[in-house]
């Protein structure tokens, strides 16, 4: 019995221990999450100038970590920064009315046929001036949004650049013993060999799948909108791409949620040609891209239908955040995986007894 009552203590230890190890990483969980996609991303890299340099692993992490900074920390930051300033440029034309939004609500309303102007009238929104208050108030509230966001994102800077230190702190040394890790995760798993190779090299591809995939798509679809904004004279064209490539995490209806309502704003307040041009840019070239391009790189990578794709990075954003496009599809690759294992180990069970 005494066996039992220490297994049972020491499993409890390693329980306790290990949840306060979780709670002690949470406030840095982002920089922790994004060493690691960045350490699976660039490992062929890694591996590569380890070979070439005569197995020096320290001075191949650095170059890796080097490749990194350049290839994804210094246009992220140059892309954030441009953005920052267009849309605060924007900001100021809204405020100052150089942008008279009251004038181009009114022009769109006017331009709207018969039939939908009724149908509006069922929202109590038939008249111009219903809509502009309900407009106000709307872009009211976004602006007192925006505002609280920006001063917590202005207190938050040290924390930003901690933990952008942290991840790259930790990158370096994922990349230099990331093998060493790895084996000694499989050595302390708890899972039979096959489970563990199974579970750890499903983790592998769907991270490597959902971010290589969802970020080849966002770049593309982004500076293809972006693009046709700027050369149709759309205010802050750097600002709709950045949008559109963000929206296009989601599968399908992404990057329409922007080009869309321009197109169909386009269309209604009589300006056709740059309408006709948007919505054909949008729906033969942007919506192609997704269907083209996501299957093979998201779906096929990460085995699991689009419609559980598009759930799950829904639910992933709705409860995390921004990480949430990848942490969600993650645990839906993981639950079917563990099944499948399960539901395996099931039938040969049922078929040893026979």
């Amino acid at each position: 019995m005494t066996p039992t009552v220490q297994g049972i203590s020491f499993a409890t230890v390693v329980v306790f221990v290990t949840a306060a190890f979780v709670w002690l990483l949470l406030p840095f969980y982002g920089a922790v999450l994004w060493a690691v996609i960045l350490a699976l991303l660039f490992n062929p890299l890694h591996r590569s100038l380890e070979r070439r340099l005569g197995g020096r692993r320290n001075l191949a992490a650095m170059l890796t970590l080097l490749a990194c900074i350049c290839i994804v920390v210094i246009p992220g930051s140059l892309i954030l920064a441009s953005l920052a300033q267009e849309t605060t440029s924007l900001y100021n034309r809204i405020s100052t009315r150089e942008l008279d939004l009251a004038l181009i609500l009114e022009n769109f309303h006017s331009a709207l046929p018969s039939f939908i102007v009724d149908g509006l009238a069922v929202f109590n929104l038939g008249s111009f001036e219903e809509i502009q208050t309900r407009l106000t108030s709307f872009l009211g509230e976004a602006a007192q949004a925006i505002a609280t966001r920006i001063v917590s994102i202005g207190q938050g800077t040290a924390q930003l650049f901690i933990s952008l230190g942290i991840m790259l702190y930790l990158l370096f040394f994922l990349f230099r013993d990331g093998p060493r890790l790895a084996a000694t995760i499989r050595k302390a798993s708890p899972l039979s060999d096959h489970h563990t190779n199974h579970i750890l090299g499903k983790f592998s591809e769907v991270v490597k799948a959902t971010v290589r995939g969802n970020v080849i798509i966002a770049i593309i679809q982004g500076a293809i909108g972006g693009i046709a904004f700027w050369m149709l004279g759309i205010e802050a064209a750097l600002l709709w791409g950045v949008l559109m490539a963000v929206l296009s995490l989601l599968p399908a209806i992404g990057a329409f949620l922007v080009w869309g309502p321009v197109a169909a704003y386009l269309l209604i307040s009589g300006q056709y040609l740059k309408g006709a041009i948007l919505l054909s840019v949008g729906v033969l070239i942007i919506s192609m891209i997704d269907n083209l391009l996501r299957p093979p790189l998201v779906g096929k990578g990460t085995r699991l239908p689009d419609y559980v794709v598009l759930i799950s990075t829904l639910g992933g954003i709705a409860i995390i955040g921004m990480n949430g496009f990848v942490i969600g599809p993650l645990i839906a690759a993981l639950f079917f995986a563990v099944w499948s294992l399960f539901t395996d180990d099931q039938i040969r069970s049922q078929r040893g007894d026979k």
